[in-house]
């Protein structure tokens, strides 16, 4: 089902998946898209944790842009020119994300997904995709007393020279985090994996940092080119560990 969250900009849509039995209540998640949108790819992988067990929120974070239908791909994007004419539309929708608008959303997601009933009080868990993968180590960094797991897969641009990089943050985080990256992925690099790796060492988290071996960016995302079975699952079986640890003590 959608909903809509109010936001300082406006009001948002944003994706509810229940669990499809037992009574609750049930922890609370947030599942950050990638760039291509709320879309059915999403709604699918939001059922799939929500019968985990977890009320999962997945909010429209390109509300000032358009609604989930009118942002979401015509073409066929399991094709690689498919994937790129989406790309076109996407992507940079993603730049004009920035900061300083994220922060105050990321404010009005965590309160709306309190709101929702049948969320059990107490921690939360995030995670994201893509560009998404930034907006959870934000929340995490954002609001630690409530975010007690987060994480990333095949996210691009976590730790960069940029003063206001998502991994010099952690240092306010107190969840425990898992990250599964693409290999060969330009907008997270060795490099860049490593200084995340030293980020997260410094501020004493809990966290698995690996490199998925053969897996591309946007490897989770079935209705694309870019899609890869193997990690897909790896990071479905990662993240079920991860939620179960935090949120189901």
């Amino acid at each position: 089902m959608l909903i809509e969250i109010p936001t300082a900009d406006g009001n948002a849509e944003a994706l509810v998946a229940r669990p499809s039995t037992g009574p609750g209540p049930f922890p609370g998640v947030i599942l950050y898209m990638d760039a291509f949108g709320l879309r059915p790819r999403i709604q699918d992988m939001a059922q799939r944790l929500a019968d985990w067990g977890y009320v999962v929120l997945a909010p429209n974070v390109f509300y000032r842009e358009g609604t989930a239908a009118e942002l979401a791909p015509e073409m066929d994007m399991t094709t690689p020119e498919g994937r790129e004419a989406a790309g076109s539309d996407a992507f940079p929708r993603v730049g004009r994300l920035t900061t300083d608008k994220a922060l105050p959303d990321i404010d009005a997601w965590v309160d709306g997904l309190g709101r929702l009933d049948g969320v059990a009080p107490g921690p939360i868990g995030v995670f994201g995709y893509c560009m998404g993968g930034r907006l959870a180590v934000r929340t995490a960094t954002a609001h630690p007393d409530v975010v007690a797991a987060c994480g990333g897969f095949h996210g691009g641009g976590l730790a960069t020279d940029a003063p206001d990089s998502p991994h010099l943050g952690l240092g306010n985080a107190r969840a425990r985090f898992v990250f599964g990256h693409a290999d060969h992925d330009q907008s997270m690099g060795p490099d860049a994996v490593a200084r995340l790796d030293e980020a997260l060492d410094t501020a004493g988290l809990e966290s698995a940092n690996e490199i998925y071996a053969g897996a591309s960016h946007g490897y989770s995302m079935a209705d694309t080119s870019a899609f890869h079975a193997e990690p897909t699952e790896r990071h479905f079986r990662e993240l079920h560990d991860l939620l179960g640890r935090t949120l189901k003590v």
